[in-house]
């Protein structure tokens, strides 16, 4: 079931390596569907930009086109209204509610310690930032394969905590039990969130609605959230005219393990993160081969049970199993693949962590499942892929802030730093900006 390699120091594995997001493998599904529906064979590229192309200049014709076209639902209306987010409630589990409700309690009071303040120094005038909120940013949550309410909280609440005066929330419009096409459960997490507008739009239109503005959807600062390749392709294209958290692939956890970690522990978290997706990549590096095939044992043995079978095996085929000679090159690994979760199930977790430098979030010790990050540990669970945790963070609140420098420098200031200023100007040939300082220094003579 699961691919077991040894480390060769060489040859990195295949499920290791890394492909931009225009070169990550398009299923010949998709492929197929691309043909159907376009009458011709285009790239996800060249898609998404016919998507953002048409919508820019149509609007929300261009959007329930492509919601009818791509998704096949009839929008009446974009939105949702705030009477529908509470007629939900009577339609979700109240333990389900409560269980939401808990995560979003979670999830504020861990990003409220987050918060980055203004300051000011008042010692030569003054120097300082103020730190401001953007005024209105969109979340994109995907609907796709399942209904993700988990996600409406993981994105909104970070804005919220950081005084976002508007949140907008595109989801994708499905088949489920609501008239909007939205699940309940999905409806009942923006309303905790707090989130002020909701779309049931997804795919790369709902990209572009939010970067361009249509006639329902407001025009945004930023786009957050995960998605398909259509999506993280759009934002990349729409970036620069609004800004992004980050461009985020196919979903990824790397299991590093030792002799004394429990197979079946390390299978079902295998399995946790296989079940997201057919191009999810699970990665387990031990020094054991004896524990390599037990896990591998463990998988064949839950898999008859799961659902979701057919994404599983999928998703099995991505990742697989390295047998490294000792934890200091598991580490260099993990490091050098930088992997968006990392659980550390080792007797000194703790220890290795504090080699680790690139990971999205680490989990440290057996009780700590991936998927309590998931849903209720309170970190954002929107984290970097694709080896980006090399320079990205995880969604947080200095993602929904701006900052402004400022500058009133007193004379004591400008008589005791103009001359050097004076003297970068004139070496970098612009005499204007020198003589704009040596005028100041003069005048007050």
């Amino acid at each position: 079931m699961l691919r077991i390699v040894a480390d060769t120091k060489e040859v990195v594995p295949e499920f290791l390596q890394r492909r931009p997001l225009e070169e990550q493998a398009v299923p010949e599904s998709v492929k197929d569907r691309i043909r159907t529906l376009f009458h011709e064979d285009l790239s996800p590229q060249q898609v998404v930009e016919r998507i953002l192309r048409e919508v820019r200049q149509r609007g929300d014709a261009a959007v329930m086109e492509y919601a009818r076209l791509l998704d096949g639902v009839t929008l009446p209306n974009l939105e949702i209204p705030q009477a529908e987010l509470l007629d939900a409630y009577s339609r979700v589990d109240a333990g389900l509610v409560d269980a939401l409700k808990l995560a979003a309690e979670r999830i504020t009071a861990f990003h409220a310690a987050d918060m980055r303040q203004s300051w000011m120094d008042f010692s030569e005038g003054a120097l300082g930032q103020r730190v401001a909120p953007l005024s209105r940013v969109g979340a994109y949550v995907p609907g796709g394969m399942a209904a993700y309410p988990s996600t409406v909280l993981m994105t909104a609440i970070p804005a919220r905590v950081a005084g976002v005066k508007e949140i907008v929330v595109t989801v994708p419009a499905r088949n489920f039990a609501d008239s909007s096409g939205v699940s309940p459960a999905t409806l009942v997490a923006a309303h905790i969130a707090g989130v002020d507008r909701l779309f049931c739009v997804g795919g790369a239109q709902a990209v572009a609605a939010m970067a361009y503005g249509t006639e329902a959807i407001p025009r945004v600062d930023l786009i957050c959230g995960p998605g398909n390749i259509f999506v993280q392709l759009a934002k990349k294209m729409v970036y620069g005219l609004v800004d992004i958290d980050g461009l985020y692939g196919p979903t990824e956890l790397v299991v590093v393990a030792d002799d004394a970690a429990d197979p079946a522990i390390i299978a079902a978290d295998l399995l946790a993160q296989a079940e997201h997706d057919p191009l999810a990549a699970p990665v387990l590096i031990c020094t054991s081969a004896d524990l390599a095939h037990r896990v591998d044992a463990e998988i064949e043995s839950f898999l008859p049970s799961l659902q979701r079978q057919e994404i599983i095996l999928a998703s099995l085929l991505n990742g697989g199993v390295l047998l490294v000679e000792d934890m200091q090159r598991a580490v260099q690994l993990v490091n050098e693949y930088a992997p968006e979760h990392l659980s550390l199930m080792t007797e000194d977790a703790w220890q290795m962590s504090e080699s680790i430098s690139n990971a999205g979030a680490i989990f440290i010790g057996r009780d700590s499942a991936e998927a309590m990050g998931d849903y209720i540990a309170g970190p954002s669970h929107t984290l970097p892929t694709g080896g980006t945790a090399r320079f990205a963070s995880p969604l947080n609140t200095h993602d929904f802030l701006k900052v402004t420098s400022v500058i009133s420098l007193d004379r004591e200031a400008l008589k005791r730093l103009g001359p050097a200023a004076i003297d970068i100007a004139r070496a970098e040939g612009l005499s204007n900006h020198a003589r704009s300082i040596e005028l100041r220094l003069e005048s007050g003579e």
